[in-house]
């Protein structure tokens, strides 16, 4: 690191920060400190029963959140699993985010605490219910001992032991003292899903209240006894370097601290420190950068697509998936389609910039990050500043955002660490990107150029598929870890595990990294695999002859999950029945996350190419169903955040840089855009699927589809619709 201490200017007065302060407070201003107690002074403690579950002596239920919270509602749902199990009265049941400081310290009990892959719910429910469960058993066994009684001639009831025979009745808070003593249960026997009376209802979700009065706590409102703040500029084309910079202009410069260089995940950067961002940040437009961007500074988007190709022509492709014997399939159909599939790189565009708090003091280190894995924040922290990760404490917050950009990533929190360590011991810094540092510095989406082939037999079935992906991997340049067998499974997801009955199939990928850092991106490659597989089967069910969803229908005879919810979706828009002139329909089916997702789509597109979206019907069956409400929600949600990227969603490269720096270029879905979305659950059970990804996968393809039937079959065959002059109106 180098750094650069500047002279500064006197501060403010008195009188005029004084002034600040109250119009902050009668403007709405946050300021908001990080310590607030779990109960008020004097309160004893909550006795631990287990890991996941406190209670208190007033028969509070504490359960423990181990994720993140960014508006997807698993803070309230991953709890109602471990209160259902447990018999607690919901009424008073809190949640607490579990600590990572202390999830180093009692060696993962937690488990995993990242809030990535609609998994928070799937991949946790059975520890969720048997920590419950475990709990409930504890304190039967706590109240049995009291009363002299069998366990068993005890039920748990709403917060309450209850001695079935004498009808004597213990709440929790009097229990969970000598609970805590008793030895916890080998097994436990979790509930049938059909005598849930908590899970699998639509309770009230606990962010709601405080995110709608602005009492919500994000990582960019921390307030730290002083604070000093940086802005940040990293080097525009991704991997370039610091050459030299010179700060002159910002001596004697008003509450400008420090000037600080580094090297960040994707390259150098230069740090400005001052009193507040926005002085830190006008700043930093006066320290002249001289940046190396070596030979990636030519690279364009037309040079990327050449690139692609090259991966379409390739000899030495991985293979994904082989079914039968393509060469002798195609020889065989009666008819042959080809087509190649485009979609670009995209930006996450979270809400929040990219930022953090880090304060390091006497080999401490405190962190104040919106997170979609507060674990990973602390390794991260610890690896920056040289300390054990025990000495790293992560004060967990609500996101405003997070959409995959805050999890396999920590590349802000390794910057913001990496500044804070320049400063003096014990002085907190506040590092906040600026939108367009947040634009153009992401770990995006990857492009991906895609090449199909089918056949089609005498009788219009699909006899040959063919699907060939050259396209970045995420996992071996994000994450640097080896593929197997040559295989991003992201990069050709929904491909090589699609559920259709094809005698002969073949899905090879030609791995094509180039400079532009990619990452996880909302669904990941289940955002865009799904435009090119659910529109190239409509190409092939209309050269058939045939109707999109009877044509799916007739492939799905083994997939008796991709079948039902596409026969739930269909029958709720009314597939079969006639539509008003002038409007038309599409149809998706997909699977990923362990979930089945199907969409009808119904546009208008008038001789403007304006396309009107009357209606969006989205289904899903993910197994069982937590919170019904909160399910909709995510679907509701999946469409805008879809949407928003189909119409508009694209990061071009010129000059080996984005091009796309804020809101004005890089669109964004409005209010009055937002289309009617009616939402289909069909849980089938017997398993557990996501719900937070899933639903976008089947919204591209069947959107599209509607279109294209609107203007007579023009095809579509890459995003955003933008680049093929079609424009939204209001629905």
């Amino acid at each position: 690191m180098t750094t650069k201490q500047l002279k500064t200017g006197a501060p403010a007065s008195a009188t005029r920060r004084s002034f600040l302060k109250t119009s902050a407070a009668v403007g709405g201003g946050l300021t908001i400190g990080f310590n607030l107690p779990a109960f008020g002074q004097g309160d004893k403690p909550a006795a631990e029963v287990n890991a996941w579950v406190q209670v208190r002596a007033d028969d509070t239920v504490i359960i423990k959140y181990a994720r993140a919270e960014m508006g997807q509602g698993s803070m309230t749902s991953a709890p109602q699993l471990v209160a259902e199990e447990l018999e607690a009265d919901w009424k008073k049941v809190k949640i607490e985010y579990a600590l990572a400081n202390e999830q180093v310290r009692r060696k993962r009990v937690w488990g995993d605490m990242s809030a990535v892959g609609s998994r928070t719910i799937r991949n946790s429910q059975e520890y969720l219910r048997k920590a419950g469960a475990t709990a409930r058993e504890m304190l039967i066994a706590a109240a049995a001992q009291q009363w002299n009684v069998a366990p068993g001639e005890c039920v748990a009831q709403n917060g309450m032991v209850i001695h079935k025979a004498s009808n004597k009745k213990l709440s929790y808070g009097k229990l969970a003292d000598a609970a805590a003593k008793q030895p916890a249960p080998k097994e436990v026997a979790l509930k049938d899903p059909k005598d849930w009376k908590i899970a699998g209802k639509s309770m009230k979700r606990r962010d709601i209240e405080d995110t709608v009065m602005g009492r919500q706590r994000y990582g960019i409102d921390a307030q730290v006894p002083g604070m000093l703040y940086a802005a940040v500029a990293q080097c525009p084309v991704f991997g370039g370097k610091v050459k030299s910079f010179d700060a002159a202009k910002l001596t004697n410069r008003r509450g400008i601290v420090k000037v600080v260089q580094g090297e960040g995940q994707q390259g150098g950067f230069v740090a400005v420190v001052g009193n507040s961002w926005w002085r830190a940040k006008e700043a930093l437009k006066d320290v002249a950068i001289n940046w190396d961007v070596g030979s990636n500074g030519n690279v364009s988007s037309g040079s990327i697509m050449e690139v692609f190709k090259a991966g379409l022509a390739a000899t030495d492709t991985a293979v994904a998936r082989r079914d039968g014997d393509v060469t002798k399939g195609f020889a065989e159909a009666a008819k042959v389609l080809e087509a190649e599939y485009f979609t670009p790189y995209l930006a996450h565009s979270t809400m929040e910039p990219m930022g953090a708090t880090v304060m390091i003091k006497d080999g401490r280190v405190d962190v104040w990050v919106s997170s979609q894995n507060f674990e990973g924040s602390l390794v991260s922290a610890a690896t920056a500043a040289g300390v054990p990760q025990e000495n790293v404490h992560v004060h967990p917050v609500q996101l405003g955002g997070g959409l995959g950009r805050r999890g396999g990533s920590q590349d802000f929190t390794r910057m913001a660490t990496l500044i804070a360590k320049e400063m003096p011991n014990g002085t907190p810094v506040k590092m906040l990107w600026a939108r367009e540092e947040d634009m153009q510095h992401d770990f995006f989406r990857p492009a991906s150029l895609v090449k199909v082939k089918g056949g089609l037999d005498a009788q219009g079935k699909l006899h040959a598929l063919h699907i060939r992906v050259a396209a970045p991997s995420i996992i071996a340049t994000l994450l640097r870890l080896p593929l197997k067998e040559g295989i991003d499974p992201q990069a050709v997801a929904c491909f090589n595990d699609h559920p259709y009955s094809i005698p002969n199939s073949l899905v090879d990928y030609a791995q094509r990294n180039t400079h532009v850092p990619v990452g996880f991106w909302r669904t990941v490659g289940h955002s865009q695999n799904p435009f090119v597989r659910e529109c190239f089967i409509d190409e092939l069910a209309q050269a058939a002859g045939k109707d999109p969803v009877e044509f799916r229908r007739g492939m799905l005879g083994k997939s008796p999950r991709d079948l039902g919810v596409l026969n739930a979706v269909a029958k709720a828009a009314n597939w079969d029945k006639p539509l008003p002139k002038g409007v038309f329909r599409g149809v998706a089916e997909t699977e990923g996350y362990g979930s089945y997702t199907a969409c009808v789509a119904e546009v208008s597109v008038n001789d403007r190419n304006e396309v009107r979206i009357h209606r969006i019907v989205i289904g899903i069956d993910c197994g069982y169903v937590v919170n019904p409400d909160n399910v909709k929600a995510q679907l509701e949600g999946s469409v805008a955040h879809g949407l928003t990227a189909i119409l508009w969603g694209e990061n071009t490269v010129k000059e080996g840089r984005m091009e796309q720096s804020n809101f004005h270029d890089y669109r964004m879905m409005r209010l009055n855009e937002m289309p009617k979305v009616e939402c289909v659950l069909a849980p089938s059970g017997g398993f557990w699927g996501g719900v937070g990804e899933p639903a976008q996968a089947p919204l591209a393809p069947a959107l599209v589809n509607a279109i294209v039937a609107a203007t007579g079959g023009k095809r579509v065959r890459s995003l955003p619709l933008k680049n093929h002059g079609f424009s939204l109106v209001k629905a």
